[in-house]
């Protein structure tokens, strides 16, 4: 049988997990496919793109930190984000553990993103930024925002490699055209090296 491959929005508040013995909201409330598991998590109080999917070769390789795969965040900090801010962010900044690697880091307008479930009151007028990151260590953009000295109050995952959030709501799914599935599979081949993946992205840089 052919492999499920479903991009799904998380709402806020949702474990990326099928299962939880407290209690708490899971994907099970919205999916209902047999055998899918996420590819790379979300956050509890993060929201957005999730690839749900049950070819296990795929997951290991999309969540296999050597090759980089580029996921992009719309990310509401508090307070007006300056320029300073933004070229630290891109350089990469100093946090907990590790310095992180360089970054796409602007500021955007105000996002047009349907409203969190739980309300946001900031101490200070917030702003909206795009950060694109390479690595996904726990918590990243949180921690690299605050170093900056703005606080991430509002988290959306908006691009994983090919995908796109677009036209989806909080707790909707689809399933990956078939242009999708190409673009995604090609991303990262089976048995294709990090060297070989390295050389690429030169090549295409």
């Amino acid at each position: 049988m052919p492999h499920r491959y479903i991009l799904f929005y998380k709402p806020y508040d949702v474990l990326c997990t099928f299962t939880d013995l407290t209690g708490r909201k899971t994907l099970k409330a919205y999916i209902s496919v047999p055998g899918v598991y996420a590819a790379g998590r979300l956050d509890r109080d993060s929201e957005g793109l999730l690839l749900l999917t049950d070819d296990g070769s795929l997951i290991r390789r999309l969540t296999d930190p050597r090759f980089h795969i580029p996921k992009t965040y719309w990310v509401q900090v508090e307070g007006q984000i300056t320029p300073q801010a933004l070229e630290q962010l891109s350089r990469g900044v100093s946090i907990p553990g590790w310095h992180t690697l360089p970054c796409i880091a602007t500021a955007i307008p105000e996002s047009s993103l349907p409203p969190r479930s739980k309300p946001i009151t900031p101490h200070a007028p917030p702003s909206w930024i795009e950060v694109t990151l390479t690595e996904g260590k726990k918590r990243q953009i949180r921690h690299m925002t605050a170093a900056v000295g703005f606080p991430t109050l509002r988290l959306v995952r908006v691009v994983i490699g090919p995908l796109i959030l677009g036209n989806l709501e909080p707790g909707e799914w689809r399933d990956l055209t078939k242009n999708e599935q190409k673009a995604l599979l090609g991303m990262v081949k089976p048995g294709q090296s990090l060297s070989n993946q390295t050389e690429k992205g030169n090549k295409e840089s």
